[in-house]
């Protein structure tokens, strides 16, 4: 990046500027302002001053003492909403030097007797050398906050700065008799302004650029999310400097609907400039290959896929930031819990776990595969109650637990269950449908469930999470209200397709 870069015409002696990204021009009267003020006492080097390059771009240079008796400073670009480090901050007897690494750009000059102002030119890589006077001014601490004031309204933005990112290269899986795509863009505000997010069309990837979805208004608010901040409102907006996460589930009717890459076109308004401004981002690819093909790790009828597969699941929107990366490994993850007749999960005295209908189901391996990790001896907890039973942290969080690797860098993680009930060990080769252990309530679980979900790396909450296809199972209802003594339509056989929330199936054979 540079700050200024100049061309001329022999015929006219034209200076043309090429600003930093994101420049607003807004010419301020920062030099007359400064004149207007009675200079401040000599100080050396040390202090606030300003100057403007090129007869347009205004500049502020603070420099104060260092811890090892040198300078630090830095170079506040108005104009472009830049603040620059300065390095190599130098006064030799009058002549003044600083560089500013980011830009490649070096400052040499005389600073005069009286210590209030310097006479100098500012040289960058390639670009001839330009004179930059800089005087100091009367109050330093004053003179950024007066000078980089906003104005009242915001003007015409020349580009919108922000950056979007997207979390996974999506991958195509089918659930519900359609093929979806699910993923996110992690998108900051890199702008002073608020950034309003009013429209976002997921496109083809090609020049066509082919709408696929659009969301807008309160869809797309609700699926925009503020990490770390409980107290932001739940709208598609952004605020200086501020991070959100959007989860995109896109919808397609058949296979070859799905694209081989993906855009997005995305419309912003910036604080209060009444236009909104329309971006299209770089494209993505698209996995096409099939998703892993699965067997059921449970045997029996009547499971519910708690917290399953969909846009706004618990699962679904939970991203944790471990070793410096965030990960959405429960992207697909189930809480597998069965119904008794009259829908609940378990009878009789709701505080003991032999009381639910799942517990001490067997586990079984979904795949043949090789056993990664393993963890045992956690007790159990007492069910909803207000404390678990050990502290949650990462290593405990998932319980006593199996993961084992399926091939393809896929690894399927079973979680909570009961202690001592672990039957492999790590480096065990097994087979699909083989038993892994029984189902439990250990660690972060609030009644006896299996928590199962397919990731990339060998970890339980420090990967990504993968879509998969289970062979076959019984579609049997849907929904919080469901339960199996009430009359319902003949269950529908799915094959090569995942449960997505609070479906209710049956798995009714074992993989063996």
């Amino acid at each position: 990046m540079r700050l200024l870069e100049i061309t001329r015409n022999r015929g006219r002696k034209e200076i043309r500027l090429h600003l930093l990204a994101g420049v607003i021009l807004a010419c301020m009267l920062l030099a007359c302002a400064a004149e207007a003020q009675t200079l401040a006492p000599a100080n050396g080097l040390e202090g606030s001053w300003v100057g403007v390059l090129g007869g347009q771009l205004h500049l502020i240079v603070t420099i104060k003492k260092s811890g090892d008796g040198g300078f630090q400073g830095t170079l506040n670009s108005v104009d472009q909403h830049a603040i620059l480090a300065m390095s190599s901050i130098t006064l030799q007897g009058d002549s003044v030097r600083f560089e500013v690494p980011r830009v490649g750009g070096v400052y040499e000059g005389r600073l005069n007797k009286s210590e209030d102002a310097i006479a100098g030119s500012w040289t960058q890589a390639g670009i001839m050398a330009q004179p930059l006077d800089l005087k100091r001014t009367a109050k330093p601490e004053e003179a950024p906050a007066a000078v980089a004031a906003p104005p009242a309204h915001t003007p015409k933005p020349l580009i919108a700065e922000f950056n979007a990112v997207p979390s996974i290269r999506p991958q195509v899986f089918k659930a519900d008799g359609k093929w979806h795509l699910v993923y996110e863009l992690h998108i900051a505000n890199m702008h002073r302004w608020d950034y309003r997010f009013t429209h976002i069309d997921v496109v083809g990837g090609d020049a066509a650029q082919k709408t696929l979805a659009s969301f807008s208004g309160s869809d797309l608010d609700g699926m925009f999310a503020h990490p770390g901040n409980s107290k932001a409102e739940k709208i598609s907006k952004l605020v200086p400097g501020e991070f959100g996460i959007v989860y995109f589930w896109v919808n397609f009717d058949q296979l070859e609907d799905v694209p081989a890459i993906i855009a997005h076109r995305i419309s912003v308004r910036i604080g209060d400039y009444p236009d909104e401004l329309t971006v299209v981002t770089p494209a993505i690819a698209v996995d096409r290959d099939p998703v892993a093909v699965i067997a059921s790790p449970l045997v029996g009828d009547n499971f519910v896929a708690a917290n399953g597969p969909s846009n706004s699941s618990a699962h679904r929107v939970t991203v944790i930031p471990v070793n410096g990366h965030a990960y959405a490994a429960q992207r697909f993850a189930i809480d597998w819990v069965e119904l008794y007749p009259d829908g609940k999960t378990y009878r009789g005295d709701a505080l003991d776990n032999k009381n639910y209908r799942i517990y001490g189901h067997e586990i079984r391996s979904v795949a043949d595969g090789t056993v990664t990790r393993i963890k045992d001896g956690i007790p159990q907890n007492v069910p909803n109650a207000k404390e678990m039973a050990v502290p949650i942290t990462l290593e405990t969080l998932g319980g006593n637990h199996v993961i084992v690797d399926i091939g393809g860098g896929r690894y399927a993680f079973y979680a909570h269950m009961q202690p001592g009930s672990v039957r492999v060990k790590v480096g065990d080769k097994v087979t699909a449908g083989q038993v892994l252990g029984l189902v439990g309530n250990t660690g972060n679980s609030s009644e006896p469930h299996l928590h199962f979900h397919i990731c990339n790396l060998s970890s339980e909450i420090a990967c990504e999470g993968l879509p998969y296809a289970l062979s076959s199972y019984e579609l049997l209802g849907q929904g919080d209200n469901w339960k199996p003594s009430d009359p319902h339509p003949a269950a529908v056989k799915q094959q090569l397709e995942i449960p997505t929330e609070d479906e209710i199936v049956s798995f009714l054979e074992s993989a063996n």
